[in-house]
């Protein structure tokens, strides 16, 4: 795999940001390493990382480049802050980066698919939130969409997560009360239209964000949205996402 750290200003945030990306290459000399050369773009993976992290974050803690590697997979890893993945109320318009400029910078910039067969979104923590949003509010746009220890009920912790600190940021990066609006998942999936992607989510049942997975299950399972959910050993940390992220992988509906 090639492996960029891409500086570059962007018109919606108005102020220079910065995204880390993966790109297949043969590796046929390359001791221990399977890589892709084909004639077509390859398919590319927007992976988004969590509260603490940047876009550097994935590729530092886990071997997401071997991973991508062996499946011809391009990565896209993009920097938002502390935003959620949101427009924030005081702040920058992150999640307009997000879903429109970013994809547009990313077409310019390298050679990847822009079919919907082809894109897949997935997240960690905060990233998971963020990857599931993106799927649901644009399910059009990708073919799966998964989500890793998500902060997947923001709504239900902005009223009652017992840490002043979160609830400080949800309101900043708000303004609002998240219920029944189109940055609340829970509301998102009771909404949803029809042909939807394929959604997975994995969570550790040590996880401090298990009982928002739980309800985010309940609520596919309730509106008849199909979801590939699955909770076992494991906490909110490096070595459970590395081992699920390549299950993601794994997953994925990629075209031999």
């Amino acid at each position: 795999m090639a492996q960029l750290r891409v500086d570059f200003s962007s018109e919606t945030l108005a102020l220079g940001t910065s995204m880390t990306v993966l790109l297949p290459e043969r590796a046929s000399t390359q001791i221990g390493l399977t890589g892709h050369d084909t004639v077509a773009p390859p398919p590319v993976l927007y992976l988004l990382h969590g509260l603490t992290d940047d876009d550097t974050a994935w590729t530092r803690y886990t071997s997401i480049e071997r991973y991508a590697a062996a499946r011809g997979l391009a990565v896209v890893m993009p920097q938002v802050h502390r935003s959620f993945y949101a427009d924030e109320a005081h702040g920058s318009r992150f999640y307009t980066f997000l879903s429109q400029e970013l994809p547009a910078v990313v077409s310019s910039f390298f050679r990847v698919s822009t079919r919907r067969e082809d894109t897949f979104v997935a997240g960690l923590s905060m990233g998971g939130y963020g990857a599931l949003k993106w799927a649901l509010r644009e399910p059009r746009r990708f073919a799966a969409a998964a989500s890793l220890s998500g902060a997947l009920d923001v709504a239900g912790m902005q009223r009652h997560d017992d840490r002043p600190h979160i609830v400080e940021l949800l309101d900043r990066v708000f303004g609002r009360p998240l219920a029944g609006t189109d940055d609340d998942l829970l509301h998102l999936v009771a909404t949803a239209g029809p042909d939807l992607p394929r959604l997975m989510l994995r969570c550790g049942t040590e996880d401090a964000l298990l009982a928002g997975n739980e309800r985010f299950v309940a609520a596919c399972r309730a509106h008849d949205v199909d979801l590939d959910a699955g909770f076992g050993p494991g906490a909110h940390e490096w070595g459970y996402w590395d081992a699920q992220i390549r299950a993601v992988l794994e997953w994925l509906p990629l075209k031999s």
